[in-house]
């Protein structure tokens, strides 16, 4: 397992997480075991956002003794009064889930307690007006929720609530369909889910990641928007390669299916490349790097990606991408414009002209060499 750290609360998380919304389904002894197996093979980060109440007390009883290791994303909105997952902006209501879902989970706090799936912008000021965000800072001043979140498929709404309060993660659907506008949440366009990414990096906050595969339709190449089926690996290093992105909360319910999403660090660069995507990429999406690497190998082993993603958050603001960049082996400075990696992007990016860009901005910032 490899981890990342969450530079507002410094805990570090591992970069496949666990969702929760189908593990209920799951005979109860096998459910268990395939939680043990998890947190075995180092996932420490689990959400909440289960898709049946049935899902609790699998935690509870996989993890009580382990507790202070592992990191629940419980999810101020999430209803399980009915049994099944409903959602709900009533303050008594959140209230009594909150508390039930504590007690089931054998807990008496919380990591991140996430204000929970604001899409639209009534959602947040009903969410305010009703005063459930003070009751999740009323259990932070007490030290029950150790840390703030918000979960949302909106660019829009997430900027907005972003711009209000001061939260630590980010729960966002993040998958090459919704980048591109395909599937029910693939809300906002191109360059304003970007945008996303690159705040939650230059601030620090961290992103873990819902519907990595959207739901499904990219693991099958009848319902893919490219044509063509990704597998699972593929999708998770899209969700990794982003900015700001920390972990992917991929579901599974059976020891075999754990296995599965761990075996993703056994993965060649090969198994992983995912830029087939390229090919179907929308046109607002043309010409712009999205760190997949493909480009590889440099010939002077500049690392392309990791360049392209420094200078694109030392534009947006992030100081601490300008001070990475300085310490890169080779950077743009390097590139003799052979055009090696022109012709093996699949978006169209001029790199051999992108570089003489970005050595330009480093220099004239006087943070380059």
């Amino acid at each position: 397992m490899k981890y990342r750290t969450n530079r507002r609360t410094n805990d570090k998380i591992s970069e496949i997480g666990l969702g929760s919304a189908y593990i209920y389904e799951a005979e109860k002894s096998e459910a268990i075991k395939a939680l043990r197996r998890a947190y075995e093979g180092g996932i420490n980060y689990y959400d909440l956002a289960a898709g049946d109440a049935k899902a609790f007390p699998l935690y509870g009883e996989a993890f009580t003794d382990v507790r202070r290791d592992i990191l629940y994303q419980i999810h101020f909105g999430a209803d399980y009064s009915a049994g099944e997952y409903g959602w709900s902006l009533d303050l008594d209501t959140i209230r009594r889930s909150v508390d039930w879902q504590l007690k089931t989970l054998h807990t008496d706090y919380i990591d991140y307690g996430f204000i929970h799936c604001q899409d639209e912008q009534s959602d947040w000021v009903t969410y305010q007006q009703n005063g459930v965000y003070e009751y999740i800072k009323e259990l932070q001043s007490q030290g029950l929720v150790k840390h703030l979140g918000l979960s949302s498929h909106t660019p829009s709404v997430i900027q907005t609530i972003m711009n209000d309060v001061k939260i630590d993660m980010l729960m966002f659907s993040v998958n090459p369909a919704y980048d591109y506008g395909h599937g029910e949440f693939a809300n906002g366009g191109v360059d304003e889910r970007a945008e996303v990414y690159k705040r939650c990096e230059a601030e620090g906050v961290g992103i873990s990641v819902m519907k990595p595969f959207s739901g499904g339709p990219l693991l099958d190449a009848a319902q893919s928007p490219f044509g063509k089926a990704l597998d699972i690996y593929q999708c998770i290093k899209y969700a990794l390669d982003k900015p700001g992105v920390l972990t992917v909360l991929p579901g599974a319910q059976s020891v075999a299916e754990v296995e599965r999403l761990l075996s993703y660090f056994d993965k060649t660069d090969d198994e992983l490349d995912y830029s087939v995507i390229g090919s179907f990429a929308p046109t607002e999406a043309a010409g712009k790097c999205v760190y997949c690497n493909h480009c590889k190998p440099c010939p002077v082993d500049i690392d392309i990606g990791l360049v392209n993603k420094y200078y694109d958050l030392a534009k947006a603001g992030d100081t601490l991408a300008v001070e990475h960049y300085k310490t890169l082996e080779f950077n743009a400075s390097d590139c003799i414009s052979c055009g090696h990696c022109d012709s093996r992007c699949p978006f169209g990016v001029r790199q051999s002209e992108r570089m003489k860009v970005i050595c330009d901005y480093f220099r004239t910032a006087n943070n380059g060499r």
